[in-house]
């Protein structure tokens, strides 16, 4: 038996499992879609071929022996900021790095689950915006459109997952770096309770914004690889209570109180969502009342979240900066936003810090009210190659802020998040929608999610043939 692109993680599983593929087969089926995508999607920094054919052949030898992992042998893709024992992590910076010694902590935990790491994906320089190009290694394209961007900062995961490359992947979101590049590339982007997957070696990564989380083309994957990665190093501050993704996919969510919010949070310059985002925002909304839900509009008490956002996030680019061995490479943003990261590292970032818990009685109290927020994932549809690349620092953050208003206040919070896609607009370029909850609310937006997905179906759509694959096969 041959699997095809159409097949998902947990179909990958289960057939490797019983018997009808094996790794080896599966791995180098994965390793010709990306050889023969890289020069147009261009999803990959790093492809490890010859290591992950070593391991899909460990994984052949694990499953004859009657061994079973809940991925052994399927192969996934991983975001390069994180660490891969023998590789570099260069999180899209120019110049040479060293490989590092170690699997971080999500990296570790995917190999014990018996995954093979085919390789690392593309994302713009420490992860910073919300499209995927720079001159350490080109342009990532999106496979429903080549002429644009698959969005960022989880970008090539995205693009992999979306053109079938691999069934999944892992991404990091610390703005809605899983959320948008999801969104824009018709998937289900999972933004977990923070510390749900370790960021290890980085206790905190970017202090405490940034957290990992799954891409996958339907919720029962995406909730799969949560499960797979989910876990704590010893050392991480952060420790949520343990949950089960997968089991909430097949159950049922209850009639639920739906705050729809379609209101950005402050933002120092404007950012107006587009008409035709709205519409398909609207138009899931109608869907998600039509299920049973109560669905009404309700903006929560966000305030000025904005300003705790900002010392959190250039202190933590300042310190990915401080360490990068070849600092005159990066893009002037990135030393321009470091140096500033360095000026708020005091009072600033104590204070932002202690302002998390005033938040999150705030805006709890709002779910309070209601139990799940439906939000856009961003006001636009994704932009053409190269819109963002060539600007100045804060027609940079202008345009950031313009396109991709919704998502980062999530990231203050720590809460949880789930993009899902809300249709395509101008023509075919997808865009999502966000279900958004409070403190470890993951199981309730992932059985949300995968009602929302029985009645839609839109894992059932792919993006233009030429664009992804050859064939359906490949």
């Amino acid at each position: 038996m041959t699997l095809d692109r159409s097949a998902g993680l947990a179909e990958s599983a289960r057939a490797l499992a019983e018997g009808e593929v094996t790794s080896r087969a599966l791995v180098e089926r994965t390793l010709a879609r990306i050889e023969a995508t890289q020069g147009t999607l261009n999803a990959f920094r790093i492809v490890r071929a010859e290591a992950a054919l070593a391991e899909a052949d460990a994984a052949d030898r694990e499953l004859a022996s009657g061994a079973r992992r809940p991925l052994l042998g399927v192969p996934v893709a991983v975001k390069d900021d994180m660490d891969v024992a023998g590789e570099p992590t260069a999180f899209g910076c120019p110049g040479e790095y060293p490989p590092v010694a170690e699997d971080g902590e999500a990296v570790r935990r995917l190999r014990a689950a018996g995954a093979v790491i085919v390789g690392k994906t593309n994302t713009c320089e420490l992860g910073q915006w919300p499209f995927t190009e720079g001159p350490a290694f080109g342009d990532t394209r999106n496979p429903w459109n080549g002429e644009h961007t698959p969005g960022g900062s989880s970008g090539g995961s995205a693009a992999a997952v979306a053109a079938g490359l691999v069934p999944a992947a892992l991404g990091s979101d610390g703005a809605g770096s899983v959320r948008i590049p999801a969104s824009w590339t018709h998937l289900i982007g999972i933004k977990p309770q923070r510390g749900r997957i370790s960021t290890w070696p980085r206790g905190e990564s970017f202090q405490g914004i940034t957290v990992n989380g799954t891409l996958a083309r339907t919720v029962a994957d995406a909730a799969l690889l949560l499960d797979a990665a989910s876990g704590n190093h010893a050392r991480d501050p952060h420790r949520p209570p343990a949950l089960s993704a997968s089991e909430a996919v097949g159950r049922e969510p209850g009639r639920l109180r739906i705050a729809l919010s379609l209101k950005p949070p402050f933002t120092a310059v404007p950012a107006r969502l587009r008409p035709q985002v709205k519409a398909r925002i609207l138009e899931l909304a109608g869907k998600l009342a039509a299920l049973g839900h109560t669905v009404e509009e309700a903006d929560p008490p966000y305030g000025q979240i904005g300003l705790t956002f900002v010392p959190r996030a250039t202190v933590g680019l300042a310190e990915h900066v401080s360490e990068a061995p070849h600092p005159a490479l990066l893009d002037r943003r990135t030393r321009d936003a470091a140096r500033l990261g360095r000026l708020l590292g005091g009072a600033p970032l104590r204070v932002a810090r202690r302002a998390e818990a005033t938040l999150h009685r705030r805006i709890g109290a709002f779910f309070g009210t209601y139990d799940v927020m439906l939000a856009p994932t961003t006001a636009a549809p994704p932009p053409r190659i190269g819109a963002m690349l060539p600007l100045g620092g804060m027609a940079t953050d202008r345009a950031m802020i313009a396109a991709c208003p919704y998502a980062w206040p999530w990231n203050v919070l720590g809460w949880p998040g789930v993009n899902v896609p809300a249709g395509f607009v101008d023509g075919g370029l997808p865009v999502g929608a966000q279900l958004l909850g409070p403190a470890n609310s993951e199981t309730l937006l992932l059985s949300l999610a995968a009602q929302l997905e029985a009645e839609l179906r839109w894992h059932e759509l792919w993006p233009p043939r030429h664009l992804a694959t050859d064939s359906p096969a490949a």
